[in-house]
C-alpha cells in the first residue's frame, strides 16, 4: 500500500499553481495523494489529514504567513492526538527555518527543489516518522 499524503493550501494564498505540480511530483513517486483545495484553516488540514489517515501532510505557502499557520496546523494535529508529521514547502527565507524546525515542522522544501529532491525528503519525513 502506498503511503498518503494531504496537501494544503492553508490561510488565504491563492496561489496553486505549485501545489498542483507538487501533487503530481508525489503521484508520480507512487504516493497516494490527497488534496484540499485552496483557503484551508489550520483546523480543517488537521482534521481531513486525521480523517483520511495519512502518513504526512504538505503544507504550501507563498504568501509569508508561515510563521503563523505551519506551526499552527502541528499544533492542531497535536490536539487530535496524531504525530502526522508536515512538511511546508514554499518562500521560507533561511533565517525562519530553525524556529518553524522547533515548532515541529519536519522538513522545508523551496523554490527550485527539483521533483527528485521532493519526493526524496517526503520519503526520508516518512522513514523518520516510522523509525
Amino acid at each position: 500500500m502506498s503511503e498518503r499524503i494531504l496537501i494544503a493550501k492553508v490561510g488565504l494564498d491563492g496561489h496553486d499553481r505549485g501545489i498542483k505540480v507538487v501533487a503530481r511530483i508525489l503521484r508520480d513517486a507512487g504516493f497516494e495523494v490527497i488534496y484540499t483545495g485552496l483557503f484551508q484553516t489550520p483546523q480543517t488540514v488537521a482534521a481531513a489529514a486525521v480523517d483520511e489517515d495519512v502518513d504526512a501532510i504538505g503544507l504550501s505557502m507563498l504568501s509569508g504567513a508561515h510563521m503563523t499557520l505551519a506551526p499552527l496546523v502541528v499544533e492542531e494535529v497535536r490536539k487530535l492526538g496524531s504525530e502526522i508529521p508536515v512538511i511546508l514547502g514554499g518562500i521560507v527565507p533561511d533565517h525562519d527555518l530553525d524556529e518553524l524546525r522547533a515548532a515541529g515542522i519536519a522538513a522545508v522544501l523551496t523554490p527550485g527543489a527539483t521533483a527528485v529532491e521532493i519526493a526524496t525528503e517526503v520519503r526520508a519525513v516518512l522513514d523518520r516518522a516510522t523509525a
